[in-house]
C-alpha cells in the first residue's frame, strides 16, 4: 500500500455487525467528522458535500473550542446528530491542540472520524497559482515552502485519520464520491470496492490498498492476432484465463479476499481499492480485474466498481 493510499482505520469501538450494517447502539451515537488536511487539497469541497447531506458544519473552528461546541451540539433536546468540523492551519497557534482534542473526543460517546485531504506538491502549487492566493502556513515565503511547512505540521494528525484521500488526480465529482463513502448513514454504510486495472508503465494507482502484479502471465501483446484486442474481448480473455498459472493465482487471490474483505468491513473501512497491473494495462490486468470484480459481487453483498484506468489511453 502506498503512503498516499486511502486508508481505513477503525475510529470507533463498535464494529459493523454484518457486511452491510451496524449495531443498533452505533446508530444511536452522535457523529462527529473532523475535516482537515493540506490547503488546496479539497477541504471546502468535502465540507460542502457533508453539509449537503444534512450535517451541521462549522468551518475553521479553533481546536480549543471543539469540545465546548460538541457539548452544546449534542445537549439533550438538540436537533444536531451529525457535526462536521473543518480544522486546519488557519487556526494558527490553536491548531497544535487538534491532535489532543481528537483523542479526547474518541474517549467519549460519539462516533468520531477524521477525514484528511492530501495531494502532491506540484498539484497544490498549480492550484494556488490558479487562485493566486497566498499559502496560509507561511506569510512571507513562497507557496512551495508553505506546502512543505504545512505537511510537516500535519504529520501527526495524518496518522490519526480514518480516511486519507489523495486528490491529486480527482475531479470534484470523484472527490464527492469518496467523501460519501465515509459519511454514509450508519444504517446503510457499506464497504465500497474499486477494482482498478492499470499498466505499470503508466504508474501505479495512488490510492491502492491492495496491489497485484500479473506480469508473470504470458503477454497477449506479443501474439500478433491478439494485439489489437483488449482484455474485455473474448479472444484475449480466453487466452489470459486459459494460461496454466492463471487458475492457481486467481484461486489464491480469492482466498485472500475471503479473509481481507470481511476484515475491512469489521474494522469500519468504507473504501477498498484493489489494483491489478500488467505492463500496459490493456490485456492481462483487464481480464483478471473483470474476473475478480465478478467474484466479489457474487460472494459479498457490496457495491463493486471496475475502473480500467489505462484502457484506451494509447
Amino acid at each position: 500500500m502506498t503512503d498516499s493510499a486511502a486508508t481505513g482505520r477503525a475510529g470507533t469501538d463498535h464494529a459493523p455487525t454484518a457486511l452491510g450494517g451496524v449495531s443498533d447502539v452505533e446508530e444511536q451515537r452522535p457523529r462527529i467528522l473532523i475535516i482537515t488536511g493540506l490547503s488546496g487539497a479539497g477541504r471546502s469541497t468535502a465540507s460542502n458535500v457533508v453539509e449537503d447531506l444534512g450535517w451541521f458544519v462549522i468551518d475553521n473552528l479553533p481546536p480549543t473550542l471543539i469540545s465546548r461546541v460538541v457539548e452544546l451540539a449534542f445537549t439533550p433536546g438538540s436537533s444536531v446528530s451529525k457535526l462536521g468540523l473543518v480544522a486546519d492551519v488557519r487556526g494558527r497557534e490553536f491548531f497544535a491542540a487538534l491532535v489532543d482534542t481528537i483523542r479526547e473526543l474518541r474517549r467519549g460517546e460519539a462516533d468520531v472520524r477524521v477525514l484528511f485531504l492530501d495531494a502532491d506538491e506540484d498539484v497544490l502549487v498549480r492550484r494556488f497559482e490558479e487562485t493566486r492566493r497566498r499559502h496560509p502556513a507561511v506569510q512571507d515565503a513562497g507557496v512551495a515552502a508553505g506546502i512543505r511547512a504545512e505537511r510537516e505540521q500535519l504529520a501527526e494528525l495524518r496518522g490519526l485519520a480514518d480516511l486519507i484521500i489523495d486528490t491529486s488526480d480527482l475531479n470534484v465529482h470523484e472527490l464527492r464520491d469518496r467523501v460519501l463513502g465515509l459519511v454514509d448513514e450508519p444504517g446503510t454504510a457499506r464497504l465500497r470496492v474499486e477494482v482498478v486495472s492499470f499498466g505499470f508503465k503508466h504508474g501505479t494507482p495512488r490510492d491502492s490498498d491492495l496491489l497485484f502484479d500479473v506480469r508473470f502471465l504470458p503477454n497477449p501483446h506479443w501474439v500478433e492476432e491478439l494485439r489489437p484486442y483488449t482484455g474485455q474481448d473474448p479472444p484475449v480473455r480466453d487466452y489470459v484465463l486459459g494460461q496454466p498459472a492463471t487458475g492457481p493465482f486467481v484461486e489464491a487471490l480469492q482466498r485472500l479476499l475471503d479473509v481481507v474483505v470481511p476484515g475491512y468491513v469489521t474494522e469500519g473501512k468504507r473504501y477498498l481499492t484493489i489494483g491489478i497491473g500488467c505492463t500496459g494495462g490493456r490485456h492481462r490486468s483487464v481480464a483478471i480485474s473483470d474476473l475478480i470484480a465478478g467474484y466479489l459481487r457474487e460472494t459479498f453483498d457490496l457495491p463493486v466498481n471496475v475502473d480500467h484506468r489505462d484502457l484506451g489511453g494509447e
